[in-house]
């Protein structure tokens, strides 16, 4: 038994037809980047009112701002944690070589070294969990202080620009 298949309409959801226009127009072999006036004429094309249009765009824009600032906070806490390596690592050099000329074997900078060691351990554990409460409470907090940061920054180049 055969059957027609011109006559069988295929039905898409939302996601699919998303999936499948990604799909799309990253196969296209397009040289260069899209205009704002080709993406309004894309989204006329697909019966995308501009007003949709519009909102969805400055949601794409929020997203990638936020996801600018957690890229800038890991960059922070990979920094902060390369500085306590660092911090760890002299220190504890300085106090292995005194235990070793002080008493000729390594004893008391052991513990130190050991203590410490399980510390930048577990702080170097949190620096790269990206998820969770903790990381989020971390993230706010480090986004208020940029925030006041900037703010305090701004004043005051307002105040020197106008004295």
């Amino acid at each position: 038994m055969q059957t027609d298949n011109s006559k069988i309409t295929r039905v898409y959801s939302q996601e699919e037809i998303q999936q499948i226009l990604h799909l799309a127009i990253s196969r296209q072999n397009y040289e260069g980047e899209f205009s704002r006036d080709q993406l309004a004429e894309i989204a006329a094309e697909l019966e995308i009112s501009p007003e949709n249009l519009l909102a969805a765009e400055r949601e794409w824009l929020n997203q990638q701002g936020e996801l600018q600032k957690r890229q800038a906070f890991n960059t922070y806490r990979l920094g902060r944690l390369k500085k306590r390596f660092g911090n760890y690592a002299i220190v504890n050099t300085f106090f292995v070589l005194l235990n070793l000329v002080g008493a000729g074997t390594l004893t008391w900078s052991l513990y130190i070294l050991l203590f410490w060691g399980l510390g930048l351990g577990l702080n170097a554990w949190n620096t790269f969990q990206s998820d969770g409460e903790d990381y989020e409470r971390d993230f706010q907090k480090w986004n208020r202080q940029n925030q006041l940061r900037q703010s305090i920054n701004s004043f005051f180049n307002n105040f020197l620009k106008a004295w």
